[in-house]
């Protein structure tokens, strides 16, 4: 079993930057694949970020060059977050699997944490 839990939500200006974490509890967080989605108000929950146990990185096009997901052997997973713009205004989850499948699939992932409210100011 894991639990995840997020914090470093807030309010930016546009063009500003914020550093989301995600902590882990469980014993194998390293065997464990890190992804990063977020849901808007009125929208579907869409991928952000995913990394694998090897440090291999995965980001959605819309996001790509301005956020970085990284994670440490502490059980922390990050989300790096530059030039943010109004349309990155959502709800972040962390999430975890030990499953196969697509990293960019929600359904893929079998643990979530609370989220964390990110709004970016025009």
């Amino acid at each position: 079993q894991v639990q995840l839990v997020e914090s470093g939500g807030g309010l930016v200006q546009a063009g500003g930057s914020l550093r989301l974490s995600c902590a882990a509890s469980g014993r194998t967080f390293s065997s464990y694949r890190m992804g990063w989605f977020r849901q808007a108000p009125g929208k579907e929950r869409e991928f952000v970020a995913g990394i694998s146990w090897s440090g291999i990185t995965f980001y959605a096009d819309s996001v790509k060059g301005r956020f970085t997901i990284s994670r440490d052997n502490a059980k922390n997973t990050y989300l790096q977050m530059n030039s943010l713009k109004p349309e990155d205004t959502a709800v972040y989850y962390c999430a975890a699997t030990q499953r196969h499948g697509a990293i960019q699939a929600g359904e893929t992932f079998d643990y979530w944490g609370q989220g964390t409210q990110v709004t970016v100011s025009s």
